[in-house]
C-alpha cells in the first residue's frame, strides 16, 4: 500500500470543509444528464463519525483537526432539526425547507419534501454529545413510528418481514412504512452506543438485519433489502461496523456468510474505493486482506456512490414500486471528503492489522 498518510488525507477532507461547516457535495443523474450541487447533512455527520473514530489513532496535531472538523459541523446541524424544534434531523434544510437545493424542478413539488429519517438523526447523534433526555426520547419517538404502531404496516417488502416490528427509515405521519438494512444498522449502533433500553422494536430489526443475509436477498435484491444505498457492498459494511463495535449475539450467526460474500464482491469490485469499503468490512469481520494501491485513487470518486434516492422509494403503490430500482428514477451522491474519509479508515484499519 502506497500513497498518502492518514494525517495528509485528514488534512485534505479539512481542505474541503466549507465555511457553513458541511462538505460538499454533488447529487447527479447520468441517463438524465442532470447533476447539480447539494447541500445535506448526512455526507458531512458520515464523514465526522469516522474521523472521530479514527482519532485515537492520529498524532496529537491531526486530533486537534479532527475536533476542529467537527466544532464548524456542528455548527451547520442546526440548519437540519426538525421544522418544529424536535431533536430529529433532516437530510435537507428545514428552516427554510430547502428540499432539492440549486434545482430547478423537484424543489418546486411538496412530494419530494421529505420527512426526518432515522440515518441523518442516528448520524448528527453520534457525532455530538446528547442530553440522556433527548437519548431516551428519540428512543420513544423511533417506537412511534415503528412498523405496526398506530394501526400502519409496511407494504414495500418482502411478505415474511411485514409482521416484524422493525424501525421505519421515516418520522413523517405520511410517509410509507420504510425498511432499510444500512439506515437500520446505523440507528442500533446509536442505540447500542449510547447503551439504550430495548425493546421488541430492535430485536425485529437485528432480526431483518439477520434474515436477509441468510436468505441471501441482500446479495440476490439489495434495492429491497436497503432502499437508499441499494448494493450488497454497502449493506456488508454497514452491518460490519455495527458488528465490530458492539457484541450483538443476534447478529453472530450471519458472520461467515458475509466473509464469503465480502470476499467474493471485493474480487468482483472494480471501483477502488467499493474495494476499500468491503476491505474495511472484511477487516472488521477478522478477515486478511490484500494490500491496495491508493495512489490517485480520486479518480474512482467520481464513479462511486455511497448513497442513492428512488424518486418513486416512498410509493406504496405496486405498479409504480416495479420501476424504484431504474436508473433512470434514482438520484445518486458522491461527496470527495466522505470518500477520503473511507480511504482514511480503511489505511488505519490497514496499519493496525500489520
Amino acid at each position: 500500500m502506497t500513497g498518502l498518510t492518514t494525517e495528509a488525507i485528514i488534512q485534505r477532507i479539512a481542505d474541503l470543509q466549507e465555511k457553513s461547516g458541511l462538505f460538499p457535495s454533488v447529487r447527479s443523474n447520468a441517463t438524465l444528464k442532470y447533476r447539480r450541487a447539494d447541500t445535506n447533512i448526512f455526507f458531512t455527520a458520515s464523514t465526522v463519525f469516522v474521523l472521530q473514530k479514527l482519532r485515537p489513532h492520529v498524532s496529537d496535531g491531526t486530533k486537534s483537526l479532527i475536533d476542529r472538523i467537527l466544532e464548524r459541523a456542528e455548527n451547520a446541524y442546526g440548519l437540519f432539526r426538525n421544522k418544529d424544534g424536535l431533536t430529529t434531523y433532516n437530510f435537507w434544510p428545514t428552516c427554510p425547507s430547502k428540499h432539492f437545493p440549486n434545482g430547478y424542478l423537484f424543489h418546486r413539488f411538496e412530494h419530494f419534501r421529505i420527512p426526518d429519517d432515522i440515518d441523518d438523526t442516528a448520524m448528527v447523534y453520534l457525532t455530538i454529545n446528547p442530553s440522556r433526555t433527548d437519548q431516551l426520547w428519540l428512543k420513544n419517538k423511533l417506537s412511534q413510528h415503528a412498523n405496526m404502531s398506530q394501526g400502519r404496516q409496511i407494504q414495500n417488502t418482502y411478505p415474511d418481514y411485514r409482521d416484524l416490528r422493525a424501525y421505519s427509515t421515516w418520522f413523517g405521519k405520511n410517509m410509507g412504512i420504510d425498511f432499510d438494512a444500512c439506515a437500520l444498522s446505523n440507528m442500533l449502533y446509536c442505540i447500542y452506543q449510547f447503551d439504550l433500553p430495548r425493546n421488541q422494536h430492535d430485536t425485529d430489526s437485528l432480526t431483518y438485519l439477520r434474515a436477509i443475509v441468510e436468505s441471501d436477498r441482500y446479495v440476490s435484491e439489495p434495492f429491497r433489502c436497503a432502499p437508499h444505498y441499494a448494493r450488497t457492498s454497502l449493506i456488508i459494511y454497514h452491518l460490519a461496523r455495527l458488528m465490530a463495535a458492539f457484541n450483538i449475539p443476534e447478529l453472530e450467526p450471519i458472520r461467515p456468510r458475509l466473509i464469503a460474500d465480502g470476499q467474493q464482491k471485493l474480487v468482483q469490485a472494480t471501483n477502488r474505493v467499493e474495494q476499500i469499503l468491503l476491505s474495511t468490512a472484511l477487516l472488521r469481520l477478522g478477515e486478511k486482506v490484500p494490500k491496495l494501491s491508493i495512489d490517485g485513487i480520486e479518480q474512482d470518486f467520481t464513479t462511486f456512490n455511497f448513497f442513492i434516492a428512488g424518486l418513486l422509494t416512498a410509493y406504496e403503490q405496486p405498479l409504480l414500486r416495479r420501476f424504484a430500482d431504474r436508473s433512470i428514477v434514482q438520484m445518486r451522491w458522491q461527496c470527495e471528503a466522505h470518500c477520503w474519509a473511507l480511504v482514511a479508515e480503511y489505511v488505519v484499519l490497514m496499519i493496525n492489522d500489520e
